[in-house]
């Protein structure tokens, strides 16, 4: 095993402040991504012209009714569903509007990944964890770095999909 000098230089600590508010942005987007992802999928759903039911969330989540059930007793606590008997799960306004943004996040990340040459399946899957984590000034620099170019440039660098 390499002793000390042989190990890389490590950048030097952020200030605490940075390093705090960095560990809140994560804890944070690890507290929202559920939520999120639960209004986004009853969303698809929807647009699906399918009724969102606790049945189909649960499969698409790969969690059980029980679990899905809970977390709409959240979700309507919340303001951000509402339930009818025998009707399915509808999003309210502030739903919607959070079902769209995370929806746009998750695109844009999407495409970041693909014009870097991460294949199809392997960005929508990435895309699908990262997006809950990436702030504003990111989000507005992977779409800055996609309206320049990426993609083109990433071909014409010659990267592969594989690599």
């Amino acid at each position: 095993m390499p002793g000390p000098e042989h190990r890389p230089a490590a950048a030097p600590m952020p200030d605490a402040d940075t390093q705090c508010a960095g560990f809140r942005q994560a804890r944070l987007a690890r507290k929202t991504a559920l939520i999120e992802d639960y209004v986004e999928l009853i969303d698809d759903l929807l647009n699906d012209g399918q009724e969102a039911r606790q049945v189909d969330i649960a499969a698409r989540l790969g969690v059980s009714q029980p679990t899905v059930a809970k977390m709409l007793v959240r979700l309507e606590a919340d303001g951000l569903v509402t339930r009818r008997p025998y009707r399915g799960i509808f999003l309210t306004g502030a739903g919607q509007e959070m079902a769209r943004a995370s929806r746009a996040r998750h695109h844009t990340v999407e495409q970041f990944l693909r014009a870097l040459g991460v294949s199809e399946a392997s960005a929508r899957i990435d895309a699908e964890g990262m997006e809950h984590y990436v702030g504003a000034e990111t989000l507005r620099a992977f779409r800055h770095a996609l309206e320049a170019g990426l993609a083109t440039f990433m071909a014409k660098a010659g990267k592969r999909h594989d690599d």
